[in-house]
């Protein structure tokens, strides 16, 4: 087979794996196909990477037998990592997984970017032409803010680092002196590229050294101020980024598959950034400015709550609530995740539908610490997707419901949220408190990711059974049995 038709086989290779991740990614519009999404988009990703290899080896320069070990042992490596993580990582790391993902990509992307650089400016290439120029630096910006970005955002997640915003002194003048040495520096460089000036091969390596220094510093100084509240968001804009490294290396090498696929998940995140803040009634420069939230407090049960006294109550009377409701709605929240106790959940609601009781879930959109956190967890529980309701199309049917389950949930259900004033003012909840009567399963009277205090734990129609979610559900689902 001549050397043109196997070009063409491996362009309609990458074309084929493109088309993957565009279907995989519609696919996971909905949590009913989710899965096989999933299974398409890493299809694709098999496929492009095996033409990729192809490419690489019938290549008029040929691939030493040392590249071709290096291959090999990356993909060992990488592939044993990664079919590890996928089949130890507990549901409630996966947040940080998905960070640690980012850094990985958008560090890998800059790295690639950074080295086609490198071969032209420093090794007799003449140097990278403008549009070149270009798609490297905001390559290699894009990643180097990804790359640490993320450490730092998983750092918070898994508690290496403290959840709440972390003001350093001087911190707002040092981001915006590394934000002013990128642009300064891109400038430099693409005014190099476009012949304004001469730039000598020593200088311009050095310019694009201090370039991605900058976005390093830039991505620690970034995501430190930022607090847990505000993590999803950004994971989401984090996510963005890499995409956008992604494409940026795509062009810079020449590879379409890779801006197909960066440009996907640049957009994507970048969509889901912007539907996220909205979740919180927050704009992404807002977020960005840090400040918000202050990390899970580890207060002890207490017998009073905001604005008035808390009830406490046990699994039986609770139990006697559920087993003689005619709709139950269970709001899911991040203390579920930490308990992995989306099995025993289950397995209450399928009870309770035994019982003729009418069950369905609340999914608030920034419930857990990442987007669709939730939906994952219940999913993995096999709980019905026709049961997983959004805030939107869930919120009226809190007026008809006889009692709200609300397990781990905090932030997310703080009534708090409609009264000005408050951190929370303007964010969009679930309306737990519209409810006929609201039982709220928690360790203790600790306070969520926002460091408020919330007002519907002092609802006179709540009831608090501190436990912890896995043996509360535990606790409940054996008291519905005796009822």
């Amino acid at each position: 087979m001549s050397q043109a038709w196997i070009y063409t086989i491996v362009y309609f290779a990458w074309l084929i794996g493109a088309a993957c991740f565009v279907l995989g990614l519609h696919l996971m519009n909905s949590p009913a196909t989710g899965r096989n999404g999933n299974r398409l988009s890493a299809s694709g990703m098999v496929i492009a990477v095996g033409a990729t290899l192809v490419d690489l080896i019938v290549r008029p320069e040929g691939l030493s037998t040392i590249a071709l070990v290096i291959i090999v042992v990356g993909f060992l490596l990488g592939g044993g990592a990664g079919l590890y993580t996928a089949r130890t990582v507990k549901m409630t790391a996966m947040p940080q997984l998905v960070s640690l993902f980012n850094a990985v990509g958008g560090g890998a992307a800059a790295l690639v970017a950074i080295d086609d650089f490198i071969k032209l400016a420093g090794l007799g290439g003449g140097g990278a032409d403008l549009s070149t120029t270009v798609f490297v630096v905001l390559g290699a910006v894009f990643g180097s803010v990804t790359f640490t970005g993320s450490l730092i955002a998983g750092g918070k997640l898994q508690g290496l680092i403290p959840g709440k915003p972390i003001v350093v002194p001087g911190g707002q003048i040092l981001t915006i002196a590394v934000a002013a040495l990128a642009i300064i520096g891109t400038v430099v460089l693409i005014l190099g590229a476009a012949g304004t000036f001469a730039l000598s091969s020593s200088v311009t390596l050095v310019v694009l050294a201090l370039i991605v220094a900058a976005g390093l510093v830039f991505g620690v100084t970034m995501v430190l101020p930022i607090g847990g509240a505000d993590m999803p968001v950004v994971i989401s804009l984090l996510n963005a980024l890499t995409g956008t490294a992604a494409a940026m290396a795509g062009f810079v090498i020449g590879n379409p598959v890779l801006i197909i696929a960066g440009a996907l998940v640049g957009a994507s995140g970048t969509i889901l950034t912007n539907l996220m803040a909205t979740a919180m009634n927050r704009s992404v420069l807002n977020i960005l400015a840090g400040g918000f939230g202050t990390g899970d407090s580890a207060a002890g049960a207490m017998v009073t709550g905001a604005g008035g006294s808390v009830r406490e109550i046990s699994p039986d009377d609770a139990a006697i609530q559920l087993a003689y409701a005619q709709s139950v709605i269970i709001v899911p929240g991040y203390g579920l995740a930490v308990a992995q106790a989306q099995h025993q959940v289950r397995e209450l609601a399928e009870l309770l539908e035994s019982k003729g009781v009418d069950v369905k879930y609340a999914i608030h959109p920034v419930a857990g610490r990442m987007p669709g956190h939730m939906n994952v967890l219940l999913a993995e529980a096999n709980v019905p997707y026709p049961q997983l309701k959004e805030m939107d199309e869930i919120n009226p049917d809190f007026e008809r419901c006889d009692v709200a389950l609300v397990v781990g949930a905090n932030d997310v259900t703080n009534p708090a949220a409609r009264n000005p004033g408050s951190p929370v003012s303007g964010m969009p909840i679930l309306d737990v408190d519209h409810a006929k009567s609201i039982i709220v399963i928690k360790r203790s009277m600790g306070r969520g990711y926002a460091g408020i205090d919330n007002e519907l734990y002092s609802n006179p129609k709540t009831g608090m059974l501190f436990a912890d979610a896995k043996e509360g559900l535990s606790a409940l689902t054996a008291a519905v049995k005796a009822v």
